[in-house]
């Protein structure tokens, strides 16, 4: 592989880790502020109608533009490039006014909507316009290499728009939209600014000196090809000032953006359903939108934090070890028995997980909720929200670890049936949604997650139970809890939920301490029947360890 793409690779991805967490948490202590300052309503227009107007904006705009320019960049010609991605402007003027008129006349509400809407719409609409008014500054650092200025700016944008957005907030709490416009189009401008500057010094510092920034990037032999940064110039980032002895377009690229645009449109509608149907299908009132948004938040932290890692891990370690295009019983015996140990230990692990954030959070999403937004979370609705929503996040670690395993090791052609079917299993999940929501409120748009968690489960199970169909092993088992465990969390469940009905919330300490004590007694339970992958663990660090110290 090219070292230096495989580096930067790298680090982009570990940078982008710890960018998602930082914005994940920036997120979650923002939502807390603006429920204890201004209430639900306004976090369900921000969160659901202004956001999603400004995903399918960018989305729609910009995607299929960075991802066919970022093929083969080796091979550009930078003049046609430039031309291409000037055309995102004009194209988000037009979505920015197209969708502008959707959010302000024709959606339909069933409540009065809050003061300065249509200000915050088309502050959305023109900071999205300033933005891709630096794609292509923005591509060029992604193509040569410039990894830590993307996530420096990026962190610094999220500050700025936080700084500029909390103080408004404390201000002029009834004037919560005008904050967040005015938090947009600052941080839009920060963004685009800051990619000039920065390449106006790098291109001055560059024609300073006798030998200019290159590139080394590996080709298909052994030799290294050499390529010079083609911007002498700020001026060479706008349209037409390159030198260009081709057409105006690379036709090649028009049409694999074409090809992009067709696939994204499907891919933000799949990634976007919840909120498309919140705003599209008034269902909820805008309170509802900001309490669902507010527990879906706390919700995610256990996906993103606890089984995205192990998932990943999961996905690496499988890829490794098992043969795609291979039966089972005539691969290594050795490393089909180990995969199957940690398949098995992977399923029991994040069931054990979920089945503990499922039974604890019945008993106390109120006292999380009451920590996380005051009394205004303890009401009826939040409370049953998070309490679905723990359902949902077993099914979510299930769901992860078994379609880890399917990607991990299925062939070309099963992947490929399974792009279908997912297809498939997302328009289900929109359809139940939109029943379940007009049924039960927002806990269908929960119940209507499960379903498809549950129908991408089943699909997975019937792959992992096929391909071991004719050996002695059987994973799934690992999703069966253990006899002892599972006394131990009937137990925790009835002595807790006495708890939360006696002591919350006169008594909170007090209740707090009951679910601490059934916690402990749960996870020892947990290590006793557990006591030889444990062991197995701790043997693994401790050598692994050692090892280390010998190589030091």
């Amino acid at each position: 592989m090219r070292p230096n793409i495989l580096k930067s690779s790298l680090e982009n991805a570990s940078f982008s880790i710890i960018f998602q967490i930082f914005c994940r948490c920036i997120t979650f202590l923002l939502n807390a502020f603006v429920v204890r300052h201004v209430g639900q309503a306004i976090l369900g227009v921000i969160n659901v109608r202004l956001l999603l107007l400004e995903s399918m904006i960018l989305f729609l705009s910009r995607e299929p533009f960075m991802k066919a320019c970022l093929t083969n960049t080796a091979e550009h010609n930078w003049a046609q490039v430039v031309n291409l991605l000037w055309l995102t402007v004009p194209i988000c003027l037009v979505m920015s006014f197209l969708f502008g008129y959707i959010w302000l006349f024709l959606l339909s509400t069933a409540e009065a909507l809050p003061p300065y809407y249509t200000f915050a719409v088309w502050a959305v609409g023109l900071s999205c316009i300033i933005e891709l008014s630096s794609l292509i500054v923005q591509l060029v650092a992604n193509a040569f290499l410039f990894v830590r200025l993307k996530i420096i700016l990026d962190t610094i944008m999220i500050a700025i728009r936080t700084m500029t957005f909390v103080p408004l907030i404390l201000y002029y709490p009834e004037n919560a939209l005008l904050a967040f416009g005015i938090a947009q189009l600052v941080a839009a401008i920060f963004y685009t600014t800051s990619h000039y500057v920065y390449f106006h010094y790098h291109i001055a510092k560059l024609n300073k000196c006798t030998q200019k920034r290159r590139m080394s990037l590996r080709g298909s032999s052994d030799e290294f090809v050499v390529r010079e940064f083609p911007f002498h110039t700020v001026k060479d980032f706008l349209p037409g000032q390159l030198e260009n002895n081709d057409s105006y377009l690379d036709k090649k690229l028009t049409i694999l953006t074409w090809s992009f645009f067709r696939q994204g449109i499907l891919k933000q509608i799949l990634t976007e359903g919840e909120r498309l149907i919140m705003t599209i299908m008034p269902v909820l009132t805008f309170t509802e939108q900001g309490t669902y948004e507010i527990v879906n938040n706390l919700g995610s932290l256990a996906a993103r934090f606890i089984f995205r890692p192990i998932e990943e891990s999961g996905y690496f370690y499988f890829t490794q070890t098992v043969k795609r295009d291979k039966l089972i019983s005539d691969q290594n015996p050795g490393e089909i028995q180990e995969s199957v140990n940690v398949l098995t230990h992977l399923c029991s692990t994040v069931t054990s997980i979920g089945l503990i954030v499922l039974v604890f959070g019945q008993s106390y999403s109120s006292t999380l909720l009451w920590l996380y937004g005051g009394s205004k979370l303890t009401l009826p609705l939040p409370v049953l929200l998070l309490r679905a929503h723990c359902l949902a996040i077993l099914l979510l670690g299930i769901n992860g670890v078994t379609e880890c395993y399917t990607n991990a090791t299925a062939d070309s052609a099963t992947i490929n049936k399974s792009n279908i079917i997912m297809i498939y299993e997302s328009i289900a999940f929109l359809g139940a949604s939109y029943l379940f929501a007009t049924w039960f409120g927002p806990v269908g748009f929960i119940f209507g997650n499960c379903v498809n968690m549950s129908l991408r489960i089943i699909y997975s199970a019937m792959f992992i139970n096929k391909r071991h169909r004719d050996t002695i092993y059987r994973p799934l088992r690992g999703l069966v809890p253990k006899p002892l465990f599972s006394a131990s969390l009937l137990i925790a469940a009835f002595i807790t939920n006495l708890s939360h009905a006696y002591f919350f919330p006169a008594e909170k300490i007090l209740h707090l301490f009951v679910g601490i004590m059934m916690f402990m007694i749960v996870l020892m339970s947990w290590m006793y029947e557990n006591y030889e992958l444990l062991r197995l663990a701790a043997n693994k660090w401790y050598k692994r360890r050692n090892k280390q110290g010998k190589s030091d």
